[in-house]
Protein backbone atom coordinates (compact mmCIF):
# COMPACT_ATOMS: atom_id res chain seq x y z
CA UNK A 1 0.00 0.00 0.00
CA UNK A 2 2.74 2.43 0.85
CA UNK A 3 4.16 1.88 -2.80
CA UNK A 4 0.75 2.75 -4.58
CA UNK A 5 2.40 5.96 -6.00
CA UNK A 6 4.96 3.76 -7.69
CA UNK A 7 2.92 1.43 -9.26
CA UNK A 8 0.23 3.74 -10.09
CA UNK A 9 3.26 5.64 -12.25
CA UNK A 10 4.26 2.76 -13.43
CA UNK A 11 0.81 1.88 -14.67
CA UNK A 12 0.16 5.32 -15.62
CA UNK A 13 -3.47 7.20 -15.35
CA UNK A 14 -5.29 5.50 -18.12
CA UNK A 15 -4.65 1.49 -16.29
CA UNK A 16 -4.41 3.35 -12.82
CA UNK A 17 -8.34 4.44 -13.12
CA UNK A 18 -9.41 1.30 -14.72
CA UNK A 19 -6.98 -1.49 -13.09
CA UNK A 20 -5.91 -0.21 -10.03
CA UNK A 21 -8.54 1.82 -8.59
CA UNK A 22 -11.16 -1.26 -9.80
CA UNK A 23 -8.48 -3.50 -7.64
CA UNK A 24 -8.71 -1.28 -4.39
CA UNK A 25 -12.30 -0.80 -4.38
CA UNK A 26 -12.71 -5.03 -3.71
CA UNK A 27 -9.36 -4.46 -0.86
CA UNK A 28 -11.82 -2.92 1.82
CA UNK A 29 -11.88 -5.93 3.70
CA UNK A 30 -8.39 -5.54 4.75
CA UNK A 31 -6.82 -5.51 8.10
CA UNK A 32 -7.29 -1.74 9.96
CA UNK A 33 -3.42 -0.52 9.32
CA UNK A 34 -3.41 -1.43 6.14
CA UNK A 35 -6.61 0.25 5.28
CA UNK A 36 -5.04 3.53 6.65
CA UNK A 37 -2.65 3.58 4.89
CA UNK A 38 -4.65 3.31 1.48
CA UNK A 39 -6.73 5.67 2.94
CA UNK A 40 -3.52 8.31 3.13
CA UNK A 41 -1.96 7.19 -0.38
CA UNK A 42 -5.45 7.90 -2.27
CA UNK A 43 -5.41 11.57 -0.93
CA UNK A 44 -2.24 12.23 -3.35
CA UNK A 45 -3.60 9.99 -5.92
CA UNK A 46 -5.23 13.06 -8.55
CA UNK A 47 -2.20 13.29 -10.69
CA UNK A 48 -1.56 9.41 -10.94
CA UNK A 49 -5.11 9.20 -12.26
CA UNK A 50 -5.05 11.83 -14.88
CA UNK A 51 -5.61 15.33 -12.80
CA UNK A 52 -8.49 16.84 -11.74
CA UNK A 53 -10.13 15.85 -14.69
CA UNK A 54 -10.58 12.08 -12.92
CA UNK A 55 -10.21 12.96 -9.34
CA UNK A 56 -13.82 11.68 -8.39
CA UNK A 57 -12.58 7.95 -9.73
CA UNK A 58 -11.11 8.29 -6.26
CA UNK A 59 -14.35 8.83 -4.41
CA UNK A 60 -15.81 5.21 -4.84
CA UNK A 61 -12.56 3.85 -2.92
CA UNK A 62 -12.59 6.12 -0.14
CA UNK A 63 -16.25 6.21 0.20
CA UNK A 64 -15.93 2.88 1.44
CA UNK A 65 -12.85 3.74 3.73
CA UNK A 66 -15.50 6.64 5.53
CA UNK A 67 -17.81 3.81 6.51
CA UNK A 68 -15.71 1.65 8.52
CA UNK A 69 -16.16 0.87 12.37
CA UNK A 70 -12.19 2.03 12.43
CA UNK A 71 -11.81 5.65 13.49
CA UNK A 72 -8.40 6.17 12.29
CA UNK A 73 -9.58 4.86 8.83
CA UNK A 74 -12.10 7.34 8.48
CA UNK A 75 -10.48 9.94 9.49
CA UNK A 76 -7.87 9.63 7.35
CA UNK A 77 -10.16 8.43 4.79
CA UNK A 78 -12.12 11.91 5.06
CA UNK A 79 -9.18 13.87 5.15
CA UNK A 80 -8.09 12.67 1.69
CA UNK A 81 -11.79 13.13 0.20
CA UNK A 82 -11.35 16.70 1.60
CA UNK A 83 -7.95 16.93 -0.18
CA UNK A 84 -9.44 15.77 -3.61
CA UNK A 85 -12.51 17.43 -3.08
CA UNK A 86 -10.55 20.96 -3.05
CA UNK A 87 -9.22 20.11 -6.81
CA UNK A 88 -12.33 19.25 -8.42
CA UNK A 89 -14.61 21.82 -10.83
CA UNK A 90 -18.00 23.01 -9.12
CA UNK A 91 -19.95 20.88 -12.44
CA UNK A 92 -17.91 17.33 -10.68
CA UNK A 93 -18.70 18.26 -7.11
CA UNK A 94 -22.27 18.70 -7.80
CA UNK A 95 -22.06 15.28 -9.70
CA UNK A 96 -19.79 13.11 -8.02
CA UNK A 97 -18.90 14.97 -4.28
CA UNK A 98 -22.67 15.80 -3.51
CA UNK A 99 -24.48 12.31 -4.22
CA UNK A 100 -21.33 11.17 -1.55
CA UNK A 101 -22.19 13.69 1.29
CA UNK A 102 -26.42 12.17 0.57
CA UNK A 103 -25.14 8.90 0.47
CA UNK A 104 -23.46 9.55 3.91
CA UNK A 105 -25.14 11.91 5.72
CA UNK A 106 -28.68 9.35 5.45
CA UNK A 107 -27.13 5.90 5.76
CA UNK A 108 -28.34 3.77 8.87
CA UNK A 109 -24.60 3.15 10.21
CA UNK A 110 -24.09 6.28 12.31
CA UNK A 111 -20.33 5.92 11.53
CA UNK A 112 -21.00 6.99 7.43
CA UNK A 113 -23.15 9.90 9.67
CA UNK A 114 -20.25 10.95 11.68
CA UNK A 115 -17.54 11.07 8.49
CA UNK A 116 -20.27 12.90 6.52
CA UNK A 117 -20.00 15.48 9.21
CA UNK A 118 -16.50 16.44 8.13
CA UNK A 119 -16.79 17.32 4.59
CA UNK A 120 -19.07 20.36 4.44
CA UNK A 121 -16.90 23.32 5.06
CA UNK A 122 -14.34 21.94 2.60
CA UNK A 123 -16.70 22.72 -0.66
CA UNK A 124 -19.48 24.38 0.94
CA UNK A 125 -18.01 27.98 -0.58
CA UNK A 126 -17.43 26.59 -4.17
CA UNK A 127 -20.78 25.67 -4.55
CA UNK A 128 -24.08 28.02 -6.01
CA UNK A 129 -26.75 28.61 -3.79
CA UNK A 130 -29.27 25.90 -4.16
CA UNK A 131 -26.70 23.15 -3.41
CA UNK A 132 -25.57 25.57 0.37
CA UNK A 133 -28.86 25.73 1.10
CA UNK A 134 -29.42 21.58 0.93
CA UNK A 135 -26.54 21.07 2.07
CA UNK A 136 -27.47 23.44 5.08
CA UNK A 137 -30.78 21.38 5.48
CA UNK A 138 -28.22 18.12 5.26
CA UNK A 139 -26.07 19.17 8.34
CA UNK A 140 -29.00 20.79 10.73
CA UNK A 141 -30.34 16.84 10.54
CA UNK A 142 -26.89 15.66 11.26
CA UNK A 143 -26.93 18.33 14.11
CA UNK A 144 -30.79 16.94 15.73
CA UNK A 145 -29.31 13.04 14.58
CA UNK A 146 -30.44 10.60 17.57
CA UNK A 147 -26.76 8.94 18.00
CA UNK A 148 -24.99 11.19 20.24
CA UNK A 149 -21.21 10.52 18.63
CA UNK A 150 -22.86 11.85 15.29
CA UNK A 151 -24.13 15.18 17.15
CA UNK A 152 -20.75 15.64 18.76
CA UNK A 153 -18.88 15.46 15.05
CA UNK A 154 -21.60 17.98 13.95
CA UNK A 155 -20.82 20.20 16.68
CA UNK A 156 -17.09 20.24 16.01
CA UNK A 157 -17.85 21.09 12.27
CA UNK A 158 -20.27 23.95 13.03
CA UNK A 159 -17.17 26.22 14.40
CA UNK A 160 -15.69 25.64 10.63
CA UNK A 161 -18.76 25.81 8.86
CA UNK A 162 -20.14 29.11 10.65
CA UNK A 163 -17.53 31.43 8.88
CA UNK A 164 -18.31 30.35 5.42
CA UNK A 165 -22.21 30.84 5.91
CA UNK A 166 -23.57 34.30 4.69
CA UNK A 167 -24.79 36.63 7.77
CA UNK A 168 -28.73 35.63 6.88
CA UNK A 169 -28.60 31.99 6.85
CA UNK A 170 -26.18 31.83 9.83
CA UNK A 171 -28.48 33.71 12.58
CA UNK A 172 -31.87 31.80 10.72
CA UNK A 173 -30.17 28.63 10.53
CA UNK A 174 -26.76 27.84 11.85
CA UNK A 175 -27.52 29.62 15.26
CA UNK A 176 -30.25 27.53 16.84
CA UNK A 177 -28.41 24.70 15.53
CA UNK A 178 -25.79 25.98 18.02
CA UNK A 179 -28.08 26.83 20.87
CA UNK A 180 -29.89 23.29 20.56
CA UNK A 181 -25.89 21.36 20.71
CA UNK A 182 -25.62 23.67 24.12
CA UNK A 183 -27.98 21.98 25.73
CA UNK A 184 -27.44 18.62 24.21
CA UNK A 185 -27.97 15.97 26.90
CA UNK A 186 -24.54 14.43 26.35
CA UNK A 187 -21.96 16.52 27.83
CA UNK A 188 -19.32 15.30 25.14
CA UNK A 189 -20.91 17.46 22.47
CA UNK A 190 -21.90 20.32 24.86
CA UNK A 191 -17.93 20.20 25.35
CA UNK A 192 -17.47 22.08 21.93
CA UNK A 193 -19.90 24.74 22.65
CA UNK A 194 -17.11 27.29 23.31
CA UNK A 195 -15.70 26.80 19.67
CA UNK A 196 -19.20 27.50 18.35
CA UNK A 197 -19.74 30.18 20.16
CA UNK A 198 -16.11 31.77 18.88
CA UNK A 199 -16.97 31.14 15.52
CA UNK A 200 -20.44 32.69 15.75
CA UNK A 201 -19.45 35.76 18.03
CA UNK A 202 -16.34 36.32 15.23
CA UNK A 203 -19.15 36.61 12.58
CA UNK A 204 -22.31 37.64 13.96
CA UNK A 205 -23.02 41.67 14.22
CA UNK A 206 -22.67 42.54 17.76
CA UNK A 207 -26.57 42.96 18.50
CA UNK A 208 -26.95 39.07 17.56
CA UNK A 209 -24.15 38.19 19.71
CA UNK A 210 -25.28 40.21 22.71
CA UNK A 211 -28.71 38.65 22.32
CA UNK A 212 -27.78 35.12 21.17
CA UNK A 213 -23.85 34.27 22.24
CA UNK A 214 -23.74 35.56 25.40
CA UNK A 215 -26.45 33.58 26.73
CA UNK A 216 -24.94 30.44 25.36
CA UNK A 217 -21.49 31.46 27.13
CA UNK A 218 -23.14 32.49 30.25
CA UNK A 219 -25.71 29.05 30.55
CA UNK A 220 -22.20 27.20 29.61
CA UNK A 221 -20.34 28.95 32.79
CA UNK A 222 -22.80 27.12 35.13
CA UNK A 223 -23.41 24.16 33.06
CA UNK A 224 -24.10 20.70 35.21
CA UNK A 225 -20.47 18.77 34.13
CA UNK A 226 -17.65 19.97 35.52
CA UNK A 227 -15.77 18.88 32.23
CA UNK A 228 -17.82 21.67 30.02
CA UNK A 229 -17.21 24.53 32.87
CA UNK A 230 -13.49 23.36 32.37
CA UNK A 231 -13.49 24.26 28.73
CA UNK A 232 -15.04 27.67 29.18
CA UNK A 233 -12.29 28.31 31.58
CA UNK A 234 -9.73 27.02 29.23
CA UNK A 235 -10.54 29.31 26.58
CA UNK A 236 -11.98 32.17 28.73
CA UNK A 237 -9.28 34.83 26.98
CA UNK A 238 -10.72 33.82 23.40
CA UNK A 239 -14.30 34.66 24.50
CA UNK A 240 -13.43 37.99 25.79
CA UNK A 241 -11.29 38.97 22.93
CA UNK A 242 -13.97 37.97 20.64
CA UNK A 243 -16.42 39.57 22.62
CA UNK A 244 -14.83 42.80 23.79
CA UNK A 245 -14.13 44.81 26.65
CA UNK A 246 -17.83 46.64 27.09
CA UNK A 247 -19.52 42.89 26.89
CA UNK A 248 -16.72 41.48 29.14
CA UNK A 249 -17.19 44.34 31.50
CA UNK A 250 -20.72 44.31 31.28
CA UNK A 251 -21.49 40.24 31.35
CA UNK A 252 -18.66 38.11 31.33
CA UNK A 253 -16.41 38.70 34.10
CA UNK A 254 -19.10 37.81 36.57
CA UNK A 255 -18.95 34.29 35.08
CA UNK A 256 -15.19 34.27 35.31
CA UNK A 257 -15.78 35.13 38.70
CA UNK A 258 -17.61 32.10 39.14
CA UNK A 259 -15.01 29.73 37.60
CA UNK A 260 -13.50 31.06 40.60
CA UNK A 261 -15.32 29.90 42.83
CA UNK A 262 -16.51 26.36 41.06
CA UNK A 263 -16.71 23.14 43.17
CA UNK A 264 -14.38 21.20 41.13
CA UNK A 265 -10.52 22.27 42.08
CA UNK A 266 -9.83 21.14 37.93
CA UNK A 267 -11.87 24.16 37.02
CA UNK A 268 -10.35 26.45 39.07
CA UNK A 269 -7.29 25.37 38.36
CA UNK A 270 -7.68 26.07 34.61
CA UNK A 271 -9.55 29.39 35.78
CA UNK A 272 -6.67 30.40 38.10
CA UNK A 273 -3.89 29.86 35.19
CA UNK A 274 -5.90 32.03 33.03
CA UNK A 275 -6.38 35.39 35.66
CA UNK A 276 -3.89 37.94 34.05
CA UNK A 277 -4.85 37.02 30.48
CA UNK A 278 -8.67 37.86 31.41
CA UNK A 279 -7.59 40.66 33.40
CA UNK A 280 -5.81 42.20 30.73
CA UNK A 281 -8.99 42.06 28.75
CA UNK A 282 -10.97 43.97 30.87
CA UNK A 283 -10.77 47.12 32.65
CA UNK A 284 -8.59 47.46 35.85
CA UNK A 285 -11.42 49.09 38.14
CA UNK A 286 -13.54 45.77 37.65
CA UNK A 287 -10.41 43.27 38.28
CA UNK A 288 -10.10 45.39 41.64
CA UNK A 289 -13.73 44.71 42.52
CA UNK A 290 -14.30 41.77 41.09
CA UNK A 291 -11.76 39.74 40.33
CA UNK A 292 -9.16 40.67 43.44
CA UNK A 293 -11.33 39.52 46.11
CA UNK A 294 -11.89 35.82 44.30
CA UNK A 295 -8.26 35.31 43.76
CA UNK A 296 -7.27 36.25 47.43
CA UNK A 297 -9.48 33.15 48.20
CA UNK A 298 -8.18 31.32 45.68
CA UNK A 299 -4.41 31.68 47.41
CA UNK A 300 -5.77 29.88 49.90
CA UNK A 301 -7.14 27.45 48.28
CA UNK A 302 -7.34 23.53 49.72
CA UNK A 303 -6.17 22.27 46.28
CA UNK A 304 -2.41 22.54 46.06
CA UNK A 305 -2.88 22.88 42.55
CA UNK A 306 -5.00 25.50 42.40
CA UNK A 307 -2.61 27.34 44.24
CA UNK A 308 0.30 26.36 41.79
CA UNK A 309 -1.74 27.82 38.87
CA UNK A 310 -2.56 30.99 40.84
CA UNK A 311 1.02 31.33 41.47
CA UNK A 312 2.72 31.29 38.00
CA UNK A 313 -0.31 33.64 37.29
CA UNK A 314 -0.68 36.21 39.69
CA UNK A 315 2.18 37.78 39.31
CA UNK A 316 0.84 39.30 36.28
CA UNK A 317 -1.66 41.33 37.63
CA UNK A 318 0.86 43.88 39.05
CA UNK A 319 1.06 45.95 36.00
CA UNK A 320 -2.55 46.17 35.75
CA UNK A 321 -3.32 47.10 38.96
CA UNK A 322 -0.85 49.62 39.45
CA UNK A 323 1.87 49.95 42.42
CA UNK A 324 -0.51 50.57 45.18
CA UNK A 325 -3.04 48.20 44.88
CA UNK A 326 -0.24 45.87 44.21
CA UNK A 327 1.29 46.28 47.27
CA UNK A 328 -1.88 46.56 49.38
CA UNK A 329 -3.49 43.34 47.73
CA UNK A 330 -1.09 41.60 45.75
CA UNK A 331 1.96 41.65 48.26
CA UNK A 332 0.17 39.82 50.83
CA UNK A 333 -0.93 37.11 48.95
CA UNK A 334 2.59 36.45 47.19
CA UNK A 335 4.00 36.31 50.41
CA UNK A 336 1.39 33.85 51.55
CA UNK A 337 2.17 31.89 48.47
CA UNK A 338 5.54 32.47 48.69
CA UNK A 339 5.25 30.72 52.44
CA UNK A 340 3.10 28.06 50.95
CA UNK A 341 3.95 24.00 52.68
CA UNK A 342 4.52 23.17 48.55
CA UNK A 343 7.37 23.89 46.87
CA UNK A 344 5.82 24.06 43.67
CA UNK A 345 3.56 26.93 44.26
CA UNK A 346 6.98 28.86 46.05
CA UNK A 347 8.91 28.26 43.04
CA UNK A 348 5.85 29.38 40.85
CA UNK A 349 5.78 32.73 42.70
CA UNK A 350 9.75 32.95 42.39
CA UNK A 351 9.81 32.30 38.38
CA UNK A 352 7.57 34.92 37.61
CA UNK A 353 8.54 38.17 39.41
CA UNK A 354 10.14 40.24 37.27
CA UNK A 355 6.90 41.57 36.40
CA UNK A 356 6.05 42.23 40.11
CA UNK A 357 9.40 43.96 40.95
CA UNK A 358 8.59 46.39 37.61
CA UNK A 359 5.91 48.02 39.55
CA UNK A 360 7.17 47.77 43.31
CA UNK A 361 10.66 48.23 42.91
CA UNK A 362 13.21 45.47 44.44
CA UNK A 363 13.63 47.21 48.03
CA UNK A 364 10.26 46.31 48.67
CA UNK A 365 10.01 42.80 47.68
CA UNK A 366 13.34 41.69 48.16
CA UNK A 367 12.25 42.12 52.13
CA UNK A 368 9.87 39.33 51.82
CA UNK A 369 11.34 37.36 48.48
CA UNK A 370 14.83 36.39 50.64
CA UNK A 371 13.13 33.78 53.28
CA UNK A 372 11.23 32.02 50.54
CA UNK A 373 14.35 31.70 48.37
CA UNK A 374 16.72 30.63 51.53
CA UNK A 375 14.09 28.06 52.75
CA UNK A 376 13.91 26.41 49.12
CA UNK A 377 17.73 26.55 48.59
CA UNK A 378 17.33 24.63 52.13
CA UNK A 379 14.64 22.43 50.87
CA UNK A 380 15.44 18.25 52.32
CA UNK A 381 14.06 17.27 48.99
CA UNK A 382 17.18 17.64 46.46
CA UNK A 383 14.67 18.33 43.36
CA UNK A 384 13.51 21.40 45.11
CA UNK A 385 16.83 22.49 45.50
CA UNK A 386 17.64 21.78 42.05
CA UNK A 387 14.56 23.80 41.05
CA UNK A 388 15.63 26.85 42.90
CA UNK A 389 19.36 26.51 41.04
CA UNK A 390 17.75 26.82 37.76
CA UNK A 391 15.82 29.96 38.85
CA UNK A 392 18.92 32.13 39.88
CA UNK A 393 20.25 33.46 36.92
CA UNK A 394 16.97 35.36 36.33
CA UNK A 395 16.85 36.32 39.94
CA UNK A 396 20.31 37.73 39.65
CA UNK A 397 18.99 40.02 37.08
CA UNK A 398 16.09 40.86 38.75
CA UNK A 399 17.78 41.52 41.92
CA UNK A 400 20.98 43.16 40.80
CA UNK A 401 24.71 42.59 41.99
CA UNK A 402 24.35 44.24 45.56
CA UNK A 403 21.40 42.32 46.97
CA UNK A 404 22.75 39.12 44.98
CA UNK A 405 26.10 39.52 46.89
CA UNK A 406 24.46 40.47 50.10
CA UNK A 407 21.95 37.85 50.42
CA UNK A 408 22.28 34.96 47.56
CA UNK A 409 26.14 34.91 46.70
CA UNK A 410 26.80 32.50 49.81
CA UNK A 411 24.13 29.79 49.17
CA UNK A 412 25.34 29.44 45.61
CA UNK A 413 28.55 28.78 46.90
CA UNK A 414 27.29 26.12 49.45
CA UNK A 415 25.92 23.94 46.38
CA UNK A 416 29.08 23.42 45.52
CA UNK A 417 29.50 21.53 48.28
CA UNK A 418 25.92 19.70 48.80
CA UNK A 419 25.49 16.20 49.12
CA UNK A 420 23.67 15.30 45.64
CA UNK A 421 25.79 14.89 42.64
CA UNK A 422 22.77 16.88 40.54
CA UNK A 423 22.78 19.80 42.66
CA UNK A 424 27.14 19.90 42.55
CA UNK A 425 26.69 19.84 38.87
CA UNK A 426 23.94 22.10 37.90
CA UNK A 427 25.66 24.51 40.46
CA UNK A 428 28.37 24.41 38.68
CA UNK A 429 26.74 25.60 35.58
CA UNK A 430 25.29 28.20 37.70
CA UNK A 431 27.98 29.93 38.23
CA UNK A 432 28.74 30.11 34.05
CA UNK A 433 25.36 32.00 33.92
CA UNK A 434 26.18 34.07 36.67
CA UNK A 435 29.31 35.18 34.94
CA UNK A 436 27.76 36.09 31.93
CA UNK A 437 25.71 38.51 34.14
CA UNK A 438 28.13 40.04 36.39
CA UNK A 439 31.26 39.62 34.68
CA UNK A 440 34.54 38.65 35.28
CA UNK A 441 35.75 40.63 37.48
CA UNK A 442 32.86 39.99 39.54
CA UNK A 443 33.52 36.19 39.19
CA UNK A 444 37.11 36.54 40.26
CA UNK A 445 36.14 38.18 43.14
CA UNK A 446 33.27 36.46 44.93
CA UNK A 447 33.31 32.56 43.19
CA UNK A 448 36.95 31.74 41.98
CA UNK A 449 37.63 31.77 46.25
CA UNK A 450 35.12 29.45 46.81
CA UNK A 451 35.96 26.73 43.65
CA UNK A 452 40.10 27.68 45.12
CA UNK A 453 38.73 26.49 48.66
CA UNK A 454 36.89 23.09 47.52
CA UNK A 455 40.26 21.70 44.98
CA UNK A 456 41.79 21.28 48.69
CA UNK A 457 38.95 19.56 50.25
CA UNK A 458 39.16 16.17 51.98
CA UNK A 459 36.22 14.25 50.06
CA UNK A 460 37.25 13.57 46.73
CA UNK A 461 33.76 14.30 45.06
CA UNK A 462 33.80 17.65 45.72
CA UNK A 463 37.21 18.02 44.87
CA UNK A 464 35.74 16.37 41.59
CA UNK A 465 33.13 19.51 41.87
CA UNK A 466 36.00 22.08 41.30
CA UNK A 467 37.11 20.73 38.44
CA UNK A 468 33.58 20.84 36.87
CA UNK A 469 33.50 24.33 37.73
CA UNK A 470 36.86 24.94 36.11
CA UNK A 471 36.12 23.62 33.35
CA UNK A 472 32.70 25.51 33.39
CA UNK A 473 34.29 29.33 33.71
CA UNK A 474 37.18 28.31 31.11
CA UNK A 475 34.12 29.51 28.49
CA UNK A 476 34.62 33.06 30.23
CA UNK A 477 37.89 33.17 31.58
CA UNK A 478 40.64 34.51 29.04
CA UNK A 479 44.58 34.71 29.48
CA UNK A 480 46.20 35.79 32.37
CA UNK A 481 43.72 35.09 35.20
CA UNK A 482 42.90 31.37 34.01
CA UNK A 483 46.65 30.87 33.77
CA UNK A 484 47.32 32.21 37.24
CA UNK A 485 43.98 31.61 39.27
CA UNK A 486 42.26 28.94 37.81
CA UNK A 487 45.47 26.44 36.25
CA UNK A 488 47.77 25.89 39.46
CA UNK A 489 45.40 24.22 41.61
CA UNK A 490 44.20 21.93 38.44
CA UNK A 491 47.71 20.90 37.80
CA UNK A 492 48.19 20.08 41.35
CA UNK A 493 45.64 18.27 41.64
CA UNK A 494 47.52 15.82 38.87
CA UNK A 495 48.98 14.11 41.41
CA UNK A 496 45.76 13.45 43.80
CA UNK A 497 45.39 9.72 45.23
CA UNK A 498 42.46 9.18 43.32
CA UNK A 499 41.83 8.30 39.40
CA UNK A 500 38.43 9.52 39.22
CA UNK A 501 40.38 13.20 40.57
CA UNK A 502 43.51 12.57 37.62
CA UNK A 503 41.54 11.59 35.00
CA UNK A 504 39.11 14.72 35.28
CA UNK A 505 42.16 16.58 35.61
CA UNK A 506 43.15 15.30 32.05
CA UNK A 507 39.61 16.29 30.67
CA UNK A 508 39.71 20.15 32.84
CA UNK A 509 43.18 20.55 31.15
CA UNK A 510 41.72 19.51 27.46
CA UNK A 511 39.09 22.10 28.01
CA UNK A 512 42.20 24.71 29.15
CA UNK A 513 44.19 24.54 26.29
CA UNK A 514 42.43 26.45 23.39
CA UNK A 515 41.93 29.40 26.20
CA UNK A 516 45.80 29.40 26.78
CA UNK A 517 48.62 30.58 24.90
CA UNK A 518 50.99 28.06 23.16
CA UNK A 519 53.77 28.69 25.86
CA UNK A 520 51.71 27.97 28.59
CA UNK A 521 50.58 24.40 26.80
CA UNK A 522 54.59 24.10 25.94
CA UNK A 523 55.75 24.46 29.78
CA UNK A 524 53.39 24.04 31.86
CA UNK A 525 50.37 21.74 30.65
CA UNK A 526 52.16 19.01 28.25
CA UNK A 527 54.49 17.96 30.70
CA UNK A 528 51.87 17.33 33.20
CA UNK A 529 49.22 15.01 30.48
CA UNK A 530 53.40 13.19 29.95
CA UNK A 531 53.33 11.89 33.63
CA UNK A 532 49.86 11.26 33.20
CA UNK A 533 49.83 9.25 30.60
CA UNK A 534 52.46 7.03 32.30
CA UNK A 535 50.09 6.49 34.66
CA UNK A 536 48.95 3.31 36.66
CA UNK A 537 45.55 3.84 35.62
CA UNK A 538 44.02 2.80 32.49
CA UNK A 539 41.36 5.66 32.42
CA UNK A 540 43.90 8.26 33.71
CA UNK A 541 46.45 7.08 31.03
CA UNK A 542 43.41 7.05 28.02
CA UNK A 543 41.89 10.69 28.96
CA UNK A 544 45.80 12.01 28.80
CA UNK A 545 46.38 10.87 25.65
CA UNK A 546 42.83 12.54 24.43
CA UNK A 547 44.35 15.83 26.06
CA UNK A 548 47.95 15.47 24.59
CA UNK A 549 46.48 15.06 20.59
CA UNK A 550 44.39 18.25 21.74
CA UNK A 551 48.09 20.01 22.79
Amino acid sequence: MRRLGTIAAALGPQRTRTELIGFLNESIDDEDEVLLVMAEELGNFVEHVGGPEFAHELLVPLEQLATVEENSVRDKAVESINKIAVTMTVAHLTEHFIPLLRRLGTRDWFTSRISACHLFAAVYAQLPEELQAELRTLFGELCRDDTPMVRRAASDQLSKLAPLVDATALQAELLPLATALASDEQDSVRLLTVDNCLALAKALPAEAVQQHVVPIIKSTTADRSWRVRWSVANRYCSLCEVLGRVVSNADVVGDFEKLLQDPEAEVRTSAAFKVTDVAKLIDAAVVRSQLVPRIEALSEDSSEHVRAALATAITGLAPVIGRDDTISTLLPMFLRLLRDDNSEVRLNIISKLESVNQVIGIDLLSQSLLPAIVQLAEDRQWRVRLAIIEYIPLLAQQLGVEFFNDKLCSLCQDWLADNVYSIREAATKNLLQLTQIFGVEWAKDNIVPKVLDITSHSNYLHRLTALAAVQALADVFQGEVLQTVLMPPVLELAEDPVPNIRFNVCKTLQKLVPHVDSATVTTRIKPVLTVLQGDVDRDVKFYAGEALAVC
